[in-house]
Protein backbone atom coordinates (compact mmCIF):
# COMPACT_ATOMS: atom_id res chain seq x y z
CA UNK A 1 0.00 0.00 0.00
CA UNK A 2 1.35 3.41 -0.96
CA UNK A 3 1.50 6.46 1.29
CA UNK A 4 1.01 9.99 -0.02
CA UNK A 5 2.67 12.66 2.13
CA UNK A 6 1.42 16.21 1.58
CA UNK A 7 4.65 18.19 1.67
CA UNK A 8 4.04 21.21 -0.55
CA UNK A 9 2.50 23.92 1.62
CA UNK A 10 4.07 27.29 2.34
CA UNK A 11 4.27 26.76 6.11
CA UNK A 12 3.56 30.42 6.84
CA UNK A 13 2.93 29.85 10.56
CA UNK A 14 6.53 28.68 10.91
CA UNK A 15 8.09 31.52 8.98
CA UNK A 16 11.23 31.50 11.15
CA UNK A 17 12.18 28.19 9.51
CA UNK A 18 10.24 28.06 6.26
CA UNK A 19 11.74 31.20 4.80
CA UNK A 20 14.70 29.07 3.71
CA UNK A 21 13.30 25.53 3.50
CA UNK A 22 9.98 23.72 3.09
CA UNK A 23 8.30 22.83 6.36
CA UNK A 24 8.79 19.03 5.99
CA UNK A 25 12.55 19.65 5.78
CA UNK A 26 12.74 21.36 9.19
CA UNK A 27 15.05 19.15 11.24
CA UNK A 28 14.15 17.26 14.38
CA UNK A 29 17.44 15.98 15.69
CA UNK A 30 19.67 14.92 12.82
CA UNK A 31 16.98 14.49 10.14
CA UNK A 32 14.00 16.32 8.62
CA UNK A 33 10.59 15.69 10.15
CA UNK A 34 9.60 14.22 6.77
CA UNK A 35 12.06 11.39 7.30
CA UNK A 36 10.74 10.76 10.82
CA UNK A 37 7.26 10.32 9.32
CA UNK A 38 8.52 7.98 6.62
CA UNK A 39 10.42 5.90 9.15
CA UNK A 40 7.22 5.52 11.16
CA UNK A 41 5.50 3.98 8.15
CA UNK A 42 8.57 1.88 7.37
CA UNK A 43 8.53 0.45 10.89
CA UNK A 44 5.10 -1.02 10.10
CA UNK A 45 6.17 -2.43 6.76
CA UNK A 46 5.09 0.40 4.44
CA UNK A 47 7.91 1.84 2.34
CA UNK A 48 6.25 2.96 -0.91
CA UNK A 49 5.83 6.75 -0.88
CA UNK A 50 4.49 9.51 -3.09
CA UNK A 51 5.72 12.87 -1.79
CA UNK A 52 3.48 15.73 -2.99
CA UNK A 53 5.87 18.64 -3.50
CA UNK A 54 5.23 22.34 -3.95
CA UNK A 55 7.08 25.12 -2.12
CA UNK A 56 10.86 24.62 -2.48
CA UNK A 57 10.30 21.07 -3.64
CA UNK A 58 13.77 20.94 -5.18
CA UNK A 59 15.22 20.89 -1.64
CA UNK A 60 13.31 17.69 -0.88
CA UNK A 61 14.56 16.10 -4.12
CA UNK A 62 18.12 17.13 -3.40
CA UNK A 63 17.98 15.73 0.13
CA UNK A 64 16.95 12.25 -0.97
CA UNK A 65 19.34 12.18 -3.92
CA UNK A 66 22.26 13.24 -1.71
CA UNK A 67 21.26 10.90 1.13
CA UNK A 68 21.13 7.93 -1.22
CA UNK A 69 24.22 8.86 -3.21
CA UNK A 70 26.52 9.87 -0.37
CA UNK A 71 25.67 7.27 2.28
CA UNK A 72 28.08 4.39 2.68
CA UNK A 73 31.42 4.03 0.88
CA UNK A 74 32.39 5.71 -2.39
CA UNK A 75 35.19 4.68 -4.72
CA UNK A 76 36.31 7.54 -6.97
CA UNK A 77 38.62 7.24 -9.96
CA UNK A 78 39.84 10.79 -10.49
CA UNK A 79 41.67 9.94 -13.70
CA UNK A 80 38.73 8.16 -15.29
CA UNK A 81 36.06 10.34 -13.74
CA UNK A 82 34.03 7.40 -12.42
CA UNK A 83 32.32 7.09 -9.05
CA UNK A 84 31.46 3.69 -7.61
CA UNK A 85 29.20 2.83 -4.70
CA UNK A 86 29.72 -0.02 -2.29
CA UNK A 87 26.93 0.27 0.22
CA UNK A 88 23.43 -0.87 0.94
CA UNK A 89 20.61 1.63 0.60
CA UNK A 90 19.62 3.30 3.92
CA UNK A 91 16.07 1.93 3.53
CA UNK A 92 14.30 -0.35 1.09
CA UNK A 93 11.97 2.46 -0.01
CA UNK A 94 10.41 3.44 -3.31
CA UNK A 95 9.81 7.17 -3.68
CA UNK A 96 7.97 9.29 -6.21
CA UNK A 97 8.75 12.96 -5.70
CA UNK A 98 5.77 14.52 -7.46
CA UNK A 99 5.61 18.21 -8.37
CA UNK A 100 2.05 19.27 -7.53
CA UNK A 101 2.24 23.05 -7.92
CA UNK A 102 3.04 26.00 -5.72
CA UNK A 103 -0.40 27.44 -4.90
CA UNK A 104 -2.49 24.26 -5.09
CA UNK A 105 -4.74 23.37 -2.13
CA UNK A 106 -4.53 20.04 -0.31
CA UNK A 107 -7.29 18.36 -2.31
CA UNK A 108 -5.88 19.47 -5.64
CA UNK A 109 -2.40 18.45 -4.57
CA UNK A 110 -3.66 14.99 -3.67
CA UNK A 111 -5.47 14.54 -6.98
CA UNK A 112 -2.36 15.57 -8.91
CA UNK A 113 -0.71 12.48 -7.39
CA UNK A 114 -3.27 10.19 -9.04
CA UNK A 115 -1.04 9.21 -12.02
CA UNK A 116 1.51 7.82 -9.54
CA UNK A 117 -0.95 5.74 -7.51
CA UNK A 118 -1.34 2.00 -7.91
CA UNK A 119 -4.79 0.34 -7.91
CA UNK A 120 -6.46 -0.04 -4.53
CA UNK A 121 -6.54 1.83 -1.24
CA UNK A 122 -3.72 4.16 -0.26
CA UNK A 123 -2.69 6.17 2.79
CA UNK A 124 -2.35 9.93 3.19
CA UNK A 125 -0.77 12.07 5.87
CA UNK A 126 0.71 15.52 6.38
CA UNK A 127 4.42 16.30 6.25
CA UNK A 128 4.52 18.05 9.62
CA UNK A 129 3.20 15.66 12.28
CA UNK A 130 4.61 12.70 14.21
CA UNK A 131 2.81 10.10 16.29
CA UNK A 132 3.11 6.62 17.76
CA UNK A 133 -0.03 5.53 15.89
CA UNK A 134 -0.13 1.84 14.92
CA UNK A 135 -0.27 2.02 11.11
CA UNK A 136 -0.99 -1.68 10.72
CA UNK A 137 -3.95 -1.45 13.07
CA UNK A 138 -5.17 1.63 11.19
CA UNK A 139 -5.17 -0.24 7.87
CA UNK A 140 -6.95 -3.23 9.42
CA UNK A 141 -9.57 -0.90 10.93
CA UNK A 142 -10.19 0.69 7.53
CA UNK A 143 -10.65 -2.66 5.82
CA UNK A 144 -13.00 -3.87 8.56
CA UNK A 145 -15.35 -0.89 8.25
CA UNK A 146 -15.56 -0.88 4.45
CA UNK A 147 -16.08 2.88 4.04
CA UNK A 148 -14.40 5.19 1.58
CA UNK A 149 -12.12 6.88 4.10
CA UNK A 150 -10.63 6.45 7.55
CA UNK A 151 -9.07 9.32 9.49
CA UNK A 152 -6.99 9.06 12.64
CA UNK A 153 -8.69 11.08 15.38
CA UNK A 154 -6.35 12.39 18.09
CA UNK A 155 -6.54 14.48 21.22
CA UNK A 156 -4.87 17.86 20.63
CA UNK A 157 -2.04 18.96 22.90
CA UNK A 158 -3.10 21.51 25.48
CA UNK A 159 -2.06 25.08 24.77
CA UNK A 160 -0.70 25.53 28.30
CA UNK A 161 1.05 23.28 30.76
CA UNK A 162 -0.81 21.93 33.77
CA UNK A 163 0.01 21.99 37.45
CA UNK A 164 -0.87 19.22 39.85
CA UNK A 165 -2.21 20.22 43.24
CA UNK A 166 -2.39 18.57 46.65
CA UNK A 167 -4.63 20.95 48.51
CA UNK A 168 -2.92 24.32 48.16
CA UNK A 169 0.50 22.80 47.40
CA UNK A 170 1.77 22.54 43.86
CA UNK A 171 3.29 19.07 43.53
CA UNK A 172 4.25 18.85 39.85
CA UNK A 173 4.24 20.54 36.46
CA UNK A 174 3.13 18.86 33.23
CA UNK A 175 4.26 20.44 29.95
CA UNK A 176 1.49 20.58 27.34
CA UNK A 177 -0.36 17.34 28.12
CA UNK A 178 -2.77 15.82 25.62
CA UNK A 179 -6.30 17.16 26.03
CA UNK A 180 -8.72 14.36 26.93
CA UNK A 181 -11.88 16.06 25.68
CA UNK A 182 -12.59 16.35 21.98
CA UNK A 183 -10.94 14.93 18.89
CA UNK A 184 -9.23 16.52 15.88
CA UNK A 185 -7.94 15.35 12.51
CA UNK A 186 -4.50 13.88 13.14
CA UNK A 187 -3.77 12.90 9.54
CA UNK A 188 -2.69 9.27 9.06
CA UNK A 189 -5.62 8.48 6.77
CA UNK A 190 -6.56 5.54 4.55
CA UNK A 191 -8.53 6.30 1.38
CA UNK A 192 -10.20 4.32 -1.36
CA UNK A 193 -9.46 5.53 -4.91
CA UNK A 194 -13.04 6.83 -5.32
CA UNK A 195 -12.27 9.60 -2.82
CA UNK A 196 -10.25 11.36 -5.53
CA UNK A 197 -13.45 11.75 -7.55
CA UNK A 198 -14.67 14.14 -4.83
CA UNK A 199 -11.83 16.56 -5.66
CA UNK A 200 -13.09 19.09 -8.20
CA UNK A 201 -9.91 21.03 -8.93
CA UNK A 202 -6.72 22.64 -7.66
CA UNK A 203 -8.62 24.96 -5.31
CA UNK A 204 -10.26 22.06 -3.46
CA UNK A 205 -9.39 22.03 0.25
CA UNK A 206 -9.35 18.35 1.16
CA UNK A 207 -10.40 18.83 4.78
CA UNK A 208 -13.27 21.26 4.10
CA UNK A 209 -14.52 20.11 0.70
CA UNK A 210 -13.86 16.36 0.72
CA UNK A 211 -13.71 15.07 4.29
CA UNK A 212 -16.77 17.12 5.29
CA UNK A 213 -18.75 15.71 2.36
CA UNK A 214 -17.64 12.17 3.15
CA UNK A 215 -18.79 12.67 6.74
CA UNK A 216 -22.22 13.86 5.54
CA UNK A 217 -22.50 10.73 3.39
CA UNK A 218 -21.42 8.50 6.31
CA UNK A 219 -18.37 7.36 4.39
CA UNK A 220 -15.75 8.61 6.86
CA UNK A 221 -14.81 6.67 9.99
CA UNK A 222 -12.52 7.63 12.86
CA UNK A 223 -9.62 5.53 14.07
CA UNK A 224 -9.26 6.80 17.65
CA UNK A 225 -5.68 7.18 18.81
CA UNK A 226 -5.13 7.94 22.49
CA UNK A 227 -1.35 7.94 22.32
CA UNK A 228 1.22 10.53 21.35
CA UNK A 229 0.58 12.95 18.50
CA UNK A 230 2.18 16.30 17.78
CA UNK A 231 2.11 18.60 14.78
CA UNK A 232 4.85 21.13 14.07
CA UNK A 233 3.12 24.47 13.60
CA UNK A 234 5.30 26.89 15.56
CA UNK A 235 8.92 27.41 16.58
CA UNK A 236 7.88 26.31 20.06
CA UNK A 237 6.74 22.98 18.59
CA UNK A 238 10.09 22.58 16.81
CA UNK A 239 11.98 23.16 20.06
CA UNK A 240 9.73 20.78 21.98
CA UNK A 241 10.11 17.99 19.42
CA UNK A 242 13.88 18.47 19.39
CA UNK A 243 13.96 18.25 23.17
CA UNK A 244 11.99 14.99 23.01
CA UNK A 245 14.43 13.63 20.40
CA UNK A 246 17.45 14.62 22.48
CA UNK A 247 15.96 12.85 25.51
CA UNK A 248 16.88 9.58 23.82
CA UNK A 249 13.32 8.23 23.95
CA UNK A 250 11.07 10.29 21.65
CA UNK A 251 7.47 9.11 22.05
CA UNK A 252 6.83 8.71 18.32
CA UNK A 253 9.25 5.75 18.36
CA UNK A 254 7.09 3.74 20.77
CA UNK A 255 5.23 1.86 18.06
CA UNK A 256 8.39 0.64 16.31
Amino acid sequence: MQTVILAGGLGTRLAEETGIRPKPMVEIGDRPILRHIMELYDAHGFGDFVIALGYLGDMVKRYFVDWTTLSGDLEIDLAGGSVGHSHRAPHDWHLVLAETGLHVQTGGRLKRCRPHLKPGAFMVTYGDGVSDVDIGALVAFHRKHGRLATMTAVHPPARFGEIELDGDLITAFAEKPQVRQGWINGGFMVLEPAVLDYVEGDDCVFERDVLARLAQERQLVAFRHDGFWQCMDTLRDVRMLNALWESGSPPWLRSR
